[in-house]
């Protein structure tokens, strides 16, 4: 065992007493962070209140991001506080093999009674990417106790992107998705075209026809189709028209197909609906949620099916769901989860994702004549600017923190996914930010 001088090993006594330089340069040699090389340039942050983060140095930054979309109630919110502390004084963990308890089934409960019927079957797990995996097996095991164990396959959206782990890479995108150096050690999945038909534009109905030759031609292998209903996100920010939604439900009814819908990006009001599903009135037979779930405040995630899948999956040679993570339906993010979910009903969401939405369509727009942007669309509380060329990411992330906001841009995309709690006044100072940034390009 390596021993270490006793300072390296001490307690953290608060943010003023941290040799910040020196933390940075541990951070640098020694962590890993998302999708970045080790020594990236990385932000110390201190505080976080509202809808902004307090970095070492002092400054306040607008967080435009929330934390990847996850902190729709913003940050240090007394409500969810007080959930998890009163929760903590309880108890902050128990094994969920065997056992139950009240945030759990109180975090059910909502979950069925938000989500259309038939969905009323749970599986509380750890992230979202755990989530697209637990839906998988749920069609794969769905088939092999029907007996059709061919229908093995699954059928995915190009630019569509649903996690890290390996089932989900293997329905991410396979030539521009982040994961094409793992191709071939992924199981092989069928891919459609990105649906070509925008959000606001007119249905062209030829914008399903290749979806329904693929289906059609491999109906017997594929287990299911999964998609990100209406809004595709780390994959390309990309909004295309809830008809297809529709044409893809129907498709999937007359071919004996399985709908998994991945609403981890998308689900609990981002989109100006509860669910983006609810843009077209399609309810899939799978249902994958996380990120806003626990208002941000700690990682979880539920995949959602309905009592005939579930009864079908009983009955297979294993007689159960072959999934089962250590912090399964963990009490702290289940109570964390119910206050959030709570707070969310309460606080007229839809008024405030409308207002945001309107104010990023406006705002946004100026960005439409400069010379750098190719496009600008938004949907709900997203806004998005995609650029002409790939953008140089640290330089930019820097200029941004620069100029006081908090922004993680990628490929040639500069997007907002704003807390709902942020103010005009705030979001003016985004959007400002952005187009005077890009302006520069």
């Amino acid at each position: 065992m390596v021993s270490r001088p006793p300072d390296a090993c001490a307690q953290d006594g608060g943010p003023q007493s941290r040799d910040w330089a020196r933390d940075v340069a541990f951070d640098q040699a020694h962590l890993w962070h998302p999708y970045a090389a080790m020594g990236a340039p990385v932000w110390p942050v201190v505080a976080a209140d509202g809808v902004r983060l307090t970095l070492a140095d002092g400054r306040r930054l607008i967080d435009g991001m929330s934390s990847w979309w996850a902190a729709i109630h913003g940050y240090n919110h007394p409500l969810l506080n007080s959930a998890v502390s009163a929760q903590l004084g309880r108890m902050a963990h128990v094994m969920f093999g065997g056992l139950t308890h009240g945030p759990a089934v109180d975090l059910g409960r909502r979950l069925v009674d938000l989500t259309p019927a038939p969905l009323e079957k749970v599986f509380l797990c750890d992230s979202g990417s755990v989530a697209v995996e637990v839906a998988i097996k749920m069609a794969l095991q769905y088939w092999q106790a029907r007996r059709r164990p061919t229908k093995h396959r699954l059928l995915a959206l190009r630019g569509a992107y649903h996690g890290d782990t390996f089932a989900a890479m293997s329905v991410c995108d396979p030539v521009t998705g982040m994961h094409r150096l793992f191709a071939g050690l992924v199981p092989e999945q069928l891919f459609a075209p990105r649906p070509a038909c925008r959000f606001e534009d007119p249905w062209e109905p030829a914008a399903i026809t290749e979806f329904a030759d693929l289906i059609a031609a491999h109906k017997d292998e594929l287990a299911a189709v999964i998609l990100e209903p209406v809004a595709q996100g780390a994959g390309g920010m990309w909004f295309y028209h809830p008809q297809y939604l529709r044409e893809v439900r129907a498709l999937c009814d007359a071919h004996g197909v399985l709908l998994i819908a991945d609403e981890i990006a998308t689900g609990f009001g981002r989109t100006g609906r509860f669910l983006a599903c609810d843009h077209a009135s399609v309810t899939p037979d799978i249902l994958c949620l996380g990120k806003a779930l626990t208002g941000g405040y700690m990682t979880l995630a539920a995949t959602m099916t309905t009592a005939e899948i579930a009864a079908v999956i009983g009955r297979g040679e294993a007689g159960c769901l072959m999934h089962g993570p250590t912090f399964m339906a963990n009490p702290l993010a289940c109570a964390a989860a119910v206050a959030s979910i709570d707070l969310l009903i309460a606080d007229d969401w839809q008024a405030r994702v409308g207002r945001i939405a309107d104010q990023l369509a406006r705002e946004l727009d100026v960005c439409r004549g400069l010379a750098a942007v190719g496009d600008v669309r938004v949907l709900g509380a997203i806004g998005v600017v995609e650029t002409r060329e790939v953008l140089d990411l640290a330089a930019l992330t820097a200029r941004f923190v620069d100029a006081g906001v908090w922004l993680r841009p990628f490929g040639r995309l500069v997007y907002l996914m704003p807390p709902y709690v942020i103010s005009p006044e705030d979001l003016s100072i985004l959007t400002a930010t952005i187009a005077a940034v890009l302006a520069d390009l």
